[in-house]
């Protein structure tokens, strides 16, 4: 089972090194996949410095979820990991998370202890307990990593601003088998968070709006190819 670890960077020149000398220490066979986000500072250039990693430069700022996306499809494992560039994510809890497969499809990192301050831990939780009401994806907190899915739940991921909050939701609406694990949290030790509260609380509104429509619009074959094969292998015996 070929890991890779996905991380993307925007302007994290003081968390770049030790995100992937930390992940080398303790995931030594993994490949990782680092994708500089159209950074301003010097992440490219410390990125470019790290041996035993595959690079990945987006020419101007698209978010995070399009850098995750470009990871995901750029890797070539069998099992995709992942996790924020900017050090809070407990790179010892990976492992937690790989335990859970091959029998879920998708595990999700839970953040059971908020290492942040007052405002942004209260208003990631109004904005997990309005997103599981309109879309009923049963998962606590879809905004921290470290996330783990099989590569073939890739397709049923809309390629869509602000999908990495709507991973769970995607995959559960599609059949997939979905789990949520608590995890650490690191306090950020070095830079700063890129969003502002507002603006994360109006555009995590909008994307809520849109996913809703999207999956209500959607449909999907998971189910049936699974029963389809069930019928197959039935035969076969």
């Amino acid at each position: 089972m070929k890991i890779s670890i996905i991380i993307p960077f925007y302007n994290e020149e003081e968390n770049a090194e030790g995100v992937i000398q930390e992940i080398q220490s303790i995931h030594p066979e993994a490949e990782i996949v680092a994708v500089d986000d159209g950074s301003l500072d010097g992440t490219n250039a410390i990125l470019t410095r790290q041996n035993g990693i595959r690079l990945i430069a987006l020419p101007q700022r698209s978010g995070q979820s399009a850098a995750l996306y470009q990871g995901m499809t750029a890797a070539r494992g069998d099992v995709l990991v992942l996790i924020d560039g900017d050090g809070q994510t407990s790179i010892p809890d990976i492992q937690k998370l790989l335990s859970y497969v091959p029998e879920y499809d998708f595990v999700n990192g839970h953040r059971a202890t908020r290492m942040d301050s007052w405002s942004r831990r209260m208003a990631s939780r109004i904005a997990n307990q309005t997103r599981q009401r309109i879309l009923h994806d049963g998962i606590k907190d879809t905004g921290g990593s470290p996330k783990v899915l099989k590569r073939e739940c890739l397709p049923y991921l809309a390629p869509l601003d602000g999908m990495h909050r709507f991973i769970p939701a995607m995959l559960a609406h599609a059949g997939f088998r979905i789990r949520e694990v608590p995890v650490s949290h690191r306090p950020r030790l070095a830079g700063r968070n890129k969003y502002g509260l507002w603006q994360r609380a109006i555009r995590g509104s909008l994307d809520l709006v849109g996913m809703r429509w999207f999956l209500g619009r959607r449909f999907d074959d998971l189910g049936e190819n699974r029963i389809k094969q069930e019928m197959e292998d039935g035969e076969e015996r």
